[in-house]
């Protein structure tokens, strides 16, 4: 029994072979539309979510499966103080394979070591997202068609977003990988993520507050938002967060296939006349990462 916690779980190879598995879905959607049929997916949401849990749910239901849920701590046994592991041990006995959402970092870890059953985390606090990474990669693929070579730049709060620290550590098992890391000093990329994964894969990137300088080099543009709440004074917040805002008239240096990218929600770090941009991905990202999830709840489940 195999779970997914970090996207550095999924060797290169798995990779592959859910991203054909995914290409396959695409191209013949009946072939893959009873493949879970009697098989049943718990989707365990302990915070807020929409596209995630249901992209989960869609998957499983359009595999022929049915799904079971908690949307919220408050309609959970975790209201009246019950452990994860004791969690994990009670749905096991109810569903097939259970994708988790959790504030707190390392709480899907911890349902894995307790489970009877595969657990995929759907997003543990500021931690790990790699179902949104498998999303972001067949993107990628694509629109790109590789995965090396490329200039990835990421924009916006660089040390709080999962989304950011998991596509930073999948793209940096790849050759020819150059990071463009845009943010304000207060939201840089952790010096952890830099060392541990950046550094320490020999890979070239630069870190810069500003934004239109560096978006002519781009081969993709990952936007995040600026988050108000991460800031200490009102200022701060005031001086850097239009300085981050993607407009048709920032995108005319920018390269023609540029492939510009956002896990979503946006707030207003992508104006919505950007939507119309033939080079705009990020529903399309929404869409993939239904197809990615498909491909890997057919994995763990082994299904052939």
């Amino acid at each position: 029994m195999r779970s997914v916690i970090s996207i550095l779980d999924l060797s290169v190879e798995d990779l592959e072979e859910l991203i054909s598995t995914a290409n396959g879905i695409i191209d013949d959607p009946a072939k893959y539309a009873h493949k879970c049929d009697g098989k049943k997916l718990a989707t365990l949401f302990f915070e807020p979510s929409t596209r995630t849990r249901l992209s989960f749910e869609a998957a499983m239901y359009e595999l022929g499966g049915n799904v079971i849920s908690v949307s919220s701590a408050d309609s959970s046994s975790a209201a009246k103080g019950e452990s994860v592991a004791d969690t994990a041990k009670t749905v096991s006995c109810y569903a097939d394979i259970i994708a988790m959402r959790h504030p707190k970092e390392g709480a899907p870890l911890v349902a894995s070591l307790n489970a009877g059953v595969p657990v995929i985390n759907a997003g543990d606090g500021g931690h790990n997202h790699p179902t949104q990474t498998l999303a972001d990669l067949l993107t990628i693929r694509r629109e790109k068609g590789r995965f090396d070579n490329l200039t990835v730049g990421f924009c916006g709060d660089l040390k709080f977003g999962r989304t950011v620290h998991s596509l930073i550590s999948a793209l940096s098992r790849y050759s020819g990988i150059r990071f463009v890391l845009i943010s304000p000093e207060e939201l840089k990329l952790p010096s952890y993520i830099k060392k541990d994964v950046i550094q320490k894969n020999n890979l070239e990137y630069i870190q810069t507050a500003e934004f239109e300088s560096v978006i002519p080099t781009l081969d993709i543009l990952y936007m995040t938002r600026v988050q108000r709440e991460r800031f200490f004074n009102e200022e701060d917040y005031l001086r850097l967060k239009d300085s981050y805002i993607l407009t048709p008239e920032k995108l005319k240096r920018a390269k023609k296939d540029l492939c510009i990218m956002h896990p979503l929600p946006r707030v207003n770090e992508i104006s919505v006349a950007v939507d119309d941009d033939p080079r705009a991905c990020y529903f399309k990202q929404v869409l993939y990462g239904k197809y990615m999830r498909m491909a890997l709840i057919l994995k763990l489940l082994e299904v052939k």
